[in-house]
């Protein structure tokens, strides 16, 4: 499933309220508030997390040396969080934490941008979640083994651990300084350059609504994070429109450039064993 998944651009759109769990929790907002470089360039630091996140699904030997190579990034964020009390990026509970958000909104954001998974397909989901968990060097014993197990552990850190944090406030806000994008082809750079100071509210105000929108509605809660009946029509609508043009587009605009070449790596290595194309639909 994830194979499918992780490599379609609909994924992009829930990636912000996956982040703003994980720097929900008090070690982990405090970590990235110190540590990141979100602020000063948020763009290279999406693209790089990107990155890392396609590998972990298709980076076939690579994935186990990204884990490796995240966990050796991760040795010196330490410090003391706004309660005063030290964490390490590394201390089990929390890394767990970084990796457990995946699931739950990959799952609430399947309702709006996609058909809803069958509750077959959420226990397979959560079985090759843990298996990413795995990859990032995450102990079985830290994680809960079944969705019947991750469903309390998850509500538990809902309602004894998060708060609204600093960068949570941060990731929501529609007021904060935005650098101009410097991705992509120089023509494209050149014309946001130009164009940004009239997109940027504009895309502020998008990434709060996916953010506040696309989080699982506990998480939401728990974070007092405020949303309408009108705010839901409205993603309902938005989701309705992503769920009939994405399926539609060629694979080339459907999945991202590290999926599309593992998908058609695979097939070809089907077909010369003769057994037909490969990769879910």
């Amino acid at each position: 499933m994830l194979w499918s998944l992780v490599g379609d651009i609909r994924m992009l759109l829930t990636l912000p309220a996956a982040l703003a769990m994980q720097v929900a929790h008090p070690a982990v907002g405090a970590g990235v508030d110190a540590h990141s470089v979100f602020r000063t360039d948020p763009w290279g630091r999406g693209a790089r997390s990107l990155v890392s996140l396609q590998l972990w699904v298709y980076g076939g030997p690579e994935a186990a040396e990204e884990g490796r190579r995240l966990r050796r990034l991760h040795r010196t964020v330490q410090g003391t969080d706004a309660h005063g009390r030290k964490y390490h990026a590394l201390t089990p509970a929390y890394y767990a934490w970084v990796h457990a958000t995946g699931y739950p909104v990959f799952r609430h954001g399947r309702r709006y941008l996609g058909r809803p998974f069958t509750d077959a397909q959420e226990k397979q989901l959560y079985a090759e979640w843990l298996q990413v968990g795995r990859i990032l060097g995450i102990h079985d014993r830290d994680m809960p083994q079944t969705v019947e197990e991750f469903w309390p552990y998850y509500r538990k850190v809902l309602t004894e651990e998060l708060e609204r944090t600093t960068v949570v406030q941060e990731l929501i806000a529609t007021d904060v300084a935005l650098p101009v994008p410097d991705r992509g082809l120089l023509p494209l750079r050149l014309l946001l350059r130009w164009a940004w100071p009239v997109i940027r509210p504009a895309f502020a105000r998008f990434r709060r609504f996916v953010t506040i929108g696309l989080m699982p509605p506990d998480a939401r809660h728990a974070l007092g994070l405020e949303w309408t009946d009108a705010q839901e029509r409205r993603l309902r609508r938005f989701g309705k429109v992503v769920r009939a043009v994405v399926p539609v587009l060629p694979e080339r605009l459907r999945y991202l450039p590290r999926a599309r070449r593992a998908r058609r790596a695979a097939r070809g290595q089907r077909l010369a064993c003769g057994s037909g194309p490969a990769g879910p639909a």
